[in-house]
C-alpha cells in the first residue's frame, strides 16, 4: 500500500488546484460525477444528495491576521460526523486568518470531500466540486525545508507550479501513518478531535479513481477562538 501511495504523489497526488478555475489541474473531476444519493455508510455517515456546484470565486480576502494570543479551532459538520481542527497561527498566520475569514463568510458550507484516498488523504474545499475552484485569492505561508505531514496534519492544496506554501480554500487531511510529501504545502493545524472521523471518510475513495464512493458533504464550518 505504501508503495502505491508514493507512487501516487509523484504522479498527481497534491498537483491541485486551490486559487482559482482559470488554472489547469491534474486532479480527476470527482464530485461532480459521484452519484447523487447512496444507501447509509458503515460507521455513522448518513445519505445525502450531493450539493449544487457554486461558481469559482467570490470571497473576500481578510486584511487582519488571528490574535495569535488566543488558540482558534475550526469545527467540520459533516455528513459522517464532526472533526475540529486546531489551527496553527504561528507557522501560518496568512492561511489561518484565511480560513477563518472563509468560515465565518460560509464560504465551505455544502462543499463536498471531492477526492478522497484511503490511507492517504482526504480533501476538500472546493465550491465548484471540480477539484479546480478556490476563493478567487490565495496567501502565501511557506512551510520549513524540515516540515513532515503525519497522520491527521491538516495543509493546504496547490498546483505544482505555484510557490511552496501558496494556499486558496483547498485543504487536505493526511489519513496514513507514513506519508512523504515533500514540504511544499502550508501546514494549518492538526486534527484535535474526531480523527475517527475523518478515518471513515477516508474509507470511502476508489483507490483508482481518486473519487469518493458517495457523496460526503461538508455541512457547515464553524470558527472558534478560546
Amino acid at each position: 500500500m505504501r508503495t502505491a501511495i508514493a507512487a501516487a504523489i509523484v504522479v498527481s497526488v497534491l498537483l491541485l488546484a486551490a486559487c482559482g478555475g482559470d488554472e489547469e489541474s491534474a486532479a480527476p473531476e470527482t464530485a461532480t460525477t459521484a452519484p447523487a444519493t447512496t444507501t447509509t455508510a458503515d460507521g455513522g455517515c448518513t445519505s445525502v444528495e450531493a450539493p449544487a456546484a457554486r461558481e469559482d470565486g467570490g470571497a473576500t480576502q481578510p486584511t487582519e491576521r488571528l490574535d495569535p494570543e488566543k488558540t482558534w479551532t475550526l469545527r467540520f459538520e459533516t455528513s459522517c460526523g464532526a472533526f475540529v481542527v486546531t489551527l496553527d497561527t504561528a507557522a501560518a498566520p496568512a492561511t489561518s486568518a484565511s480560513l477563518v475569514s472563509l468560515a465565518e463568510q460560509g464560504f465551505f458550507d455544502d462543499t463536498v470531500f471531492h477526492r478522497i484516498v484511503p490511507g492517504f488523504i482526504i480533501q476538500g474545499g472546493d465550491p465548484t466540486q471540480s477539484g479546480t475552484g478556490g476563493p478567487g485569492y490565495s496567501t502565501v505561508d511557506a512551510p520549513a525545508p524540515t516540515a513532515t505531514y503525519g497522520k491527521g496534519a491538516v495543509a493546504m492544496a496547490k498546483t505544482q507550479a505555484e510557490p511552496a506554501g501558496t494556499s486558496g480554500s483547498q485543504f487536505f487531511v493526511v489519513t496514513g501513518d507514513d506519508v512523504a510529501l515533500p514540504p511544499d504545502y502550508a501546514i494549518v493545524g492538526e486534527v484535535t478531535e474526531g480523527m475517527d472521523v475523518v478515518e471513515l471518510i477516508g474509507t470511502l475513495g476508489d483507490p483508482a479513481t481518486e473519487q469518493p464512493l458517495q457523496p460526503i458533504v461538508v455541512e457547515s464550518v464553524t470558527a472558534s477562538s478560546s
